[in-house]
């Protein structure tokens, strides 16, 4: 019975070493190609990069307009007020919508009732003397020979607030892509020609990014300016401005 418990515990001994030995030869087999590519790649210098900045700018003629429509009306109340203010907007809504301006294009941006407060002297407690209402509509104009139109019947119809005019263009997209390509070619041009200053060619693009802006032509023109306005609209142009950023390989000769 002793003997055969030694045998046993002989084996199992056997059996424990000789799996103990397994373990560590897998582990050595899977550290070993690691730790030599860590070794191969850091006696490699990384290789040279040249980087470039490049600009692009096109300028596209805006087509389309805002108009930002208002009426303000002051009474003794505020129901009074609110009243003579919808019925005036109400006239320039359907005259707009007369003129083809569909419903996607008129949005009401702003609406206030507010008290008219006279603050009297000798610390007399100031008083309610009546309320102001505003209402301002959003005109979104595709047709540039609109434009005029909409402010002259606007006006017409009773608005006493043209608070701002826009142009922008429905081709800023395309616009802003050219600008992209010019930018692009721009910065390739630079890096192009650092790597022949110093005494190379250039490599494969790494890495590229891009920024991009546009300059409208603003009109923001106030109400009794734009009363004065015979109606001669000009519009002008739009600058659109791109910018890259660009990494390249360097190879030297």
């Amino acid at each position: 019975m002793e003997i055969a418990a030694r045998s046993t515990a002989e084996t199992n001994r056997r059996v424990f070493v000789k799996r103990l030995l397994v373990e560590i030869a897998l582990a050595v087999a899977a550290a070993g190609p690691w730790g030599g590519s860590v070794r191969a790649q850091a006696s490699v210098p990384a290789p040279a990069q040249i980087v470039t900045t490049g600009t692009g700018e096109t300028r596209v003629t805006p087509d389309r307009a805002t108009i930002f429509v208002g009426v303000q009306s002051r009474s003794a109340t505020a129901a009074a007020a609110s009243a003579d203010n919808a019925r005036r907007q109400r006239a320039i809504l359907d005259t707009l919508h007369a003129l083809g301006l569909g419903p996607d294009q008129l949005s009401t941006m702003n609406y206030n009732v507010n008290p008219d407060v006279q603050y009297n002297p000798n610390n007399q407690p100031p008083k309610v003397v009546g309320y102001t209402v505003t209402n301002t509509v959003r005109a979104e104009v595709r047709k540039l020979e609109d434009v005029a139109r909409v402010i002259d019947a606007s006006l017409a119809r009773g608005s006493n607030e043209i608070s701002g005019l826009q142009f922008y263009s429905s081709k800023a997209d395309s616009a802003r892509r050219s600008a992209m390509a010019l930018a692009v070619a721009n910065a390739r041009a630079d890096a192009e020609t650092l790597a022949r200053a110093a005494g190379g060619t250039l490599g494969a693009l790494l890495e590229l990014s891009t920024s991009s802006s546009s300059r409208p032509m603003p009109e923001a023109i106030g109400g009794t300016a734009m009363a004065r306005m015979a109606t001669p609209i000009e519009p002008g142009q739009q600058s659109v401005a791109a910018s890259v950023t660009a990494r390249w390989t360097f190879i030297p000769r």
